[in-house]
């Protein structure tokens, strides 16, 4: 058997304690860190400067979600109050828990907890008359303010 394994399935997307079960095909969940979390600058005589970056504990979360099902229509309704009142809007809260299995029967947990989330873009949509499936597909952008990971 190989020294290190890696198996893994059964991922759970939660969005405020919502399990989301109506995703699409493909990446239908991708969490990304688009800033670096920390710099640094080297100047004279090879002096060098660190600083820590406080935008690079934000993420992005890209979901694919079955147009039309019941998570589509609970993103949806969360996505209208944040339009609604924005200054009023209780910030998202989620976690992407990934299944990992070392090829022995010992699951672990890698857990990433996102907090302080809103909306950032409108859903597109498409007609297709020749049977392109991404048109039954919508696209949810959300930011989130931090994003911590932890393995158990």
């Amino acid at each position: 058997m190989a020294k290190s394994v890696s198996l893994t399935g059964s991922d759970t997307i939660k969005i405020n304690n919502r399990i989301l079960s109506d995703l699409a095909d493909g990446d239908c969940a991708v969490l990304s860190y688009p800033n670096e979390i920390a710099t640094v600058k080297t100047g004279k005589d090879g002096n060098s400067i660190y600083a820590f970056n406080q935008t690079g504990k934000n993420c992005d979360l890209t979901l694919r979600v079955l147009r039309g099902s019941a998570d589509d229509k609970y993103l949806l309704n969360l996505f209208n109050t944040m339009k609604i009142d924005f200054s009023g809007f209780v910030l998202i809260n989620g976690e992407f828990i990934k299944r990992i299995g070392d090829g022995t029967g010992k699951i672990s947990n890698d857990t990433y907890l996102v907090s302080g989330g809103i909306f950032s873009k409108n859903m597109d949509a498409k007609n297709n008359g020749e049977g392109d499936t991404e048109q039954s597909i919508v696209i949810y952008t959300l930011k989130f303010a931090n994003g911590d990971r932890s393995i158990m």
